[in-house]
């Protein structure tokens, strides 16, 4: 590897959160069909940037934020207060609202939120039936999904305040192309991609819709990683690195630290959060795991490493 990325970071102790899935899973479903409302709002009312660049939310000093977005004449945003546990709607008039966060299920979530909108003199009309989840279920229809645990929404969000200054210590030693560190409320993680510069393959998804919406995201070649709270076999929170697409020998290269391992199910390396969590240096173990994946896929696929990286 090369210079090891922690000196860009604070000496001062490091202390991230326990996550346990099982005991906030109930409350993940409900965050997770929240986040989405929040998050199509701002896709219906933002112009359309490459790699779908207008659609993520991003960690804030309070919880979450869409940051500002275009109305008429006007600008609003939006942000999860995971402090006050309230969704806080803020106008450049500056009028605002506020819809509480509780134990209450998505339909009813939905329905206040869009309710707050219209009090503010905002009308927006969203697709409301979710995505990347299994059995999706109409936001307006779904009482199913109806819990809220304050106490593990304040953990998350406390993790990926610590990962956004990780990510983002990491993007600053590339100069090429690079998204900002942002959180997809689709797939529920916070991610940051590097670009080679190159065009990739056309897409071949079966799903004629997955796959203009795949196109537009992986149209260039990548390297993306991320973190993830888990799921499926992955029982627990997990960072992930991979490469779209997948230069031929990535899965053979050696990655740091050591406990990292490429699952070849989901096509990434893959280093559990509680590793990094119980390590003397989070943040340093973290970079290392970034560093070494971006190299493994870097080096596989012949990026223009000199032309990429920050001196």
């Amino acid at each position: 590897m090369g210079t090891p990325l922690s000196t860009t970071l604070s000496d001062a102790p490091e202390c991230w959160p326990a996550l346990r899935l099982g005991e906030w899973k109930n409350t993940y479903a409900t965050l997770h069909m929240w986040t989405q409302i929040v998050g199509k709002i701002r896709l219906e009312l933002t112009p359309k940037v490459n790699h779908w660049w207008n659609v993520p939310l991003y960690v804030s000093s309070r919880g979450l934020t869409t940051s500002v977005i275009p109305y008429r004449d006007r600008t609003f945003d939006m942000e999860f207060d995971f402090f006050q546990n309230q969704l806080v709607i803020r106008t450049s008039d500056p009028k605002t609202a506020s819809v509480a966060l509780g134990p209450r299920s998505v339909a009813d979530f939905y329905h206040q939120v869009m309710a707050a909108l219209r009090s503010l003199g905002i009308k927006v009309r969203i697709w409301k039936m979710p995505v990347e989840v299994a059995d999706p279920i109409p936001f307006d229809q779904d009482h199913v999904h109806a819990a809220y645990d304050a106490e593990q929404v304040w953990r998350v969000w406390r993790i990926l305040l610590s990962l956004d200054a990780v990510f983002k210590s990491f993007r600053a030693r590339f100069v090429g192309k690079s998204s900002p560190v942002h959180f997809f409320w689709g797939s529920f993680d916070l991610a940051i991609t590097r670009f080679s510069g190159r065009r990739a393959p056309p897409r071949n998804d079966p799903d004629p819709v997955l796959r203009k919406i795949m196109q537009e995201a992986y149209s260039h070649e990548v390297i993306s990683a991320g973190w993830w709270p888990g799921g499926g076999d992955i029982q627990g929170a997990a960072f992930y690195c991979y490469a779209a697409p997948a230069p031929p020998g990535f899965a053979e290269r050696k990655v740091f630290p050591p406990e990292a391992f490429y699952h070849s199910g989901l096509g990434e390396y893959l280093l559990m959060y509680d590793v990094v969590r119980q390590a003397k240096s989070p943040s340093a173990t973290l970079l290392d795991f970034l560093q070494s994946t971006y190299e493994a896929g870097a080096t596989a696929g012949k990026w223009d490493r000199d032309a990429l990286e920050a001196a």
